[in-house]
C-alpha cells in the first residue's frame, strides 16, 4: 500500500543526555495521538510498525513511533527496564509537546507495550489517558504464567488488549483471566486465528491484511471513544 502521509523524523532527548530517533505520522486533523513502541526484535521502521502507523493515520489518529536505545545502537539485547521506562516517558513527553491538548494513548507491540504499561504503573506517564497493547507478551512461549501481568493492577488508566487467539506468548485463557481481573479498566479484543505477529495461516480463510485492518479498526474505535469522554 502506498503511503498517504509523510513521516516526520524527530529526535527525542532522554534524561541521561542521550537521544533516540522517532517518526511522527499524522493526518491533517488528528483526534488523538498513539505513542507506539516497537517489539523486542524489530525497530520502529519494521513493516508492521509502518503499516500500523499508516493505518492509524487513515483512521484519524496520529502516531509517534520511536526507538529504544538498544535498537538505536544496533544491539539485540533489550534495555534494562529502568532505561526502557525512561525512554517511554521521554517519548510520551515528546508527543505531548508536539500535539498539545490532544488525548495521548501509549503502548505498542509486545515488549514495547509491556514496558509502556510498567512505566505507567510507576507513574511515569502523566500525559497518557489510556494504553493500547498490540499483542501483550504475557509469558515466554511454552511457559504459560501470569507473572508479567502483576503490575497491571497498578495501572490507573483504561487499557485495550488486542490479542491473537493463536498467540504463543499469551495463552488465551490466561490473558482472558488477567483482563477480566482488571475490571472495567480493561477490554480485550480477540483476533481469530492470529499469532503474536498477527499472522494467520491461509487455511483459516483470512489474510494478514484483513487481520491488520481488524486490529487497527479495533484500536481506532476504542481510542475515539476514549477521546470523546
Amino acid at each position: 500500500m502506498t503511503s498517504t502521509f509523510n513521516a516526520l523524523p524527530v529526535t527525542i532527548p532522554l534524561e541521561d543526555g542521550s537521544t533516540v530517533s522517532g517518526l511522527v505520522l499524522a493526518p491533517p486533523d488528528p483526534i488523538a495521538c498513539y505513542v507506539l513502541a516497537h517489539g523486542a526484535g524489530a525497530g520502529m521502521t519494521h513493516s508492521f510498525m509502518a503499516a500500523a502507523a499508516e493505518g492509524m493515520a487513515r483512521r484519524g489518529i496520529a502516531t509517534l513511533r520511536y526507538q529504544f536505545p538498544y535498537m538505536e545502537a544496533g544491539g539485540k539485547r533489550t534495555d534494562t527496564p529502568a532505561k526502557a521506562h525512561a525512554t517511554v516517558s521521554a517519548a510520551v513527553a515528546e508527543a505531548s509537546r508536539r500535539f498539545g491538548a490532544l488525548p495521548l494513548v501509549a503502548g505498542g507491540k509486545s515488549f514495547g507495550g509491556r514496558m509502556t504499561s510498567q512505566a505507567q504503573a510507576l507513574g511515569l506517564l502523566p500525559c497518557a489517558v489510556g494504553l493500547v497493547f498490540l499483542g501483550f507478551p504475557l509469558h515466554p512461549a511454552g511457559e504459560p504464567s501470569i507473572t508479567r501481568a502483576k503490575h497491571l493492577s497498578d495501572v490507573r488508566v483504561p487499557m485495550l488488549f488486542i490479542q491473537g487467539t493463536a498467540d504463543k506468548l499469551a495463552d488465551l485463557e490466561k490473558i482472558r483471566s488477567v483482563v477480566g481481573g482488571l475490571g472495567e479498566n480493561a477490554v480485550i479484543v480477540e483476533i481469530e486465528h492470529a499469532d503474536h505477529s498477527f499472522h494467520v495461516l491461509k487455511r483459516t480463510g483470512r489474510d494478514d491484511d484483513e487481520v491488520l485492518a481488524q486490529v487497527l479498526d479495533s484500536a481506532a474505535t476504542w481510542v475515539r471513544h476514549l477521546a470523546a469522554t
